[in-house]
């Protein structure tokens, strides 16, 4: 199978970035991406990366080839502050006839909550791991003072839907089932996805509500990927976008789903959450948007049926921005969006910020 989710590898990889110092592009960069008579107007900040991204009419990778660069990336990485967290892994059972599950488990030497958060990776449904998101995870569980269980689900297209999304739930049902010897309450988890991973963790809460399983105290649904039909504005517009665009979002769903199946009357509410008719009963959402993205009118359309539904919802949408465009740290607008992450999972999780 080929893929245009080659960028997913410099999206995931957000702290690439960090350790260029401020001031160090005096140049000028002017990247225009236009579709018809559209001009993209990204965040001045953002034009160096945006100069530094991938040709999108380069040839595509592999899914195997993307994996792999990724899997490189991550092991030549070891210059992540660990002072004050236990990293390590847990080998759980899997769902009924399915292998074990990996749970990535960052636990603060300080709590200041009995919180966690259940953390599921991007990818385009196809790419990634637990560990991926360290360079982001592990300041985070120290600076909030809480556990962050992340999953290693099976990828598709080896392993389309509903594999990957069983592997969330029986991680989560397991992480709630041994709260006590993790150190925390089961009452208070919080459930966080980006990208593909959004879109699994907003399924998880579907899931998990329809099963009588573990009650999430909160979802953070990071520029969530939720709708298989691919029939939004943004979707029709954003052809050309940088780091994620419509072709990228039919490969992903097709191999997440099967060819010809996207878009079907029988795709499943799990799989598409943008398709669920009965949102009641879920918990209280965060969801970041990106101006510039693709999946940003689905975003926006399920945060107001949250709503109707009465279900509490935060929505931000960042301007003059696009999809992965956090992997450029030094930007004041990336380093909002952190400040507004940790606000959000500090007051949903009951953090006690005063120490």
């Amino acid at each position: 199978m080929m893929s245009r989710i080659h960028a997913l590898v410099i999206s995931s990889l957000s702290g690439f970035w960090a350790a260029i110092p401020d001031g160090q592009w005096v140049h000028e960069v002017r990247r225009t991406y236009k579709m018809d008579d559209m001009t993209y107007q990204f965040d001045s900040e953002l034009e160096p990366v945006l100069a530094m991204l991938p040709d999108q009419s380069a040839p595509s990778q592999s899914v195997a080839e993307v994996r792999e660069q990724l899997a490189q990336y991550v092991a030549g990485s070891s210059d992540i502050d660990i002072s004050g967290v236990r990293v390590y892994a847990e080998m759980i059972p899997g769902p009924d006839g399915a292998p074990e599950v990996t749970l990535h488990i960052i636990a603060p030497s300080v709590r200041k909550s009995t919180g966690a958060i259940y953390y599921i990776h991007g990818g385009g449904f196809t790419v990634g791991f637990a560990s991926m998101r360290d360079d982001i995870n592990i300041p985070l569980a120290r600076d909030l003072g809480v556990v962050i269980i992340s999953v290693d689900y099976r990828l598709a297209p080896e392993h389309p839907f509903p594999a990957g999304l069983e592997d969330c739930y029986a991680g989560l049902q397991w992480v709630a089932d041994h709260a006590e010897a993790l150190g925390i309450d089961p009452a208070n988890i919080a459930i966080q996805g980006d990208s593909a991973g959004g879109g699994l963790c907003a399924g998880l809460a579907l899931l998990t509500r329809d099963r009588g399983g573990v009650t999430p105290v909160f979802q953070y649904l990071g520029v969530p990927e939720i709708d298989d039909r691919l029939t939004t504005l943004s979707m029709q517009r954003f052809t050309d976008t940088p780091m994620w665009t419509r072709r990228a979002a039919e490969e992903s769903w097709d191999a997440y789903l099967g060819d010809g199946v996207r878009g079907t009357d029988g795709v499943s509410r799990y799989a598409a959450p943008a398709r669920a008719t009965e949102l009641s009963g879920l918990p209280p959402t965060y969801i970041s948007v990106m101006q510039y993205d693709p999946l940003r009118d689905e975003n926006l359309a399920y945060a107001q049926k949250l709503l109707d539904a009465g279900v509490s919802v935060e929505l931000h949408l960042y301007p003059g921005t696009f999809h992965g465009s956090s992997l450029a740290t030094y930007a004041a607008i990336t380093q909002r969006e952190s400040r507004e992450t940790f606000a959000v999972f500090a007051k949903a999780l009951g953090v006690n910020t005063e120490n």
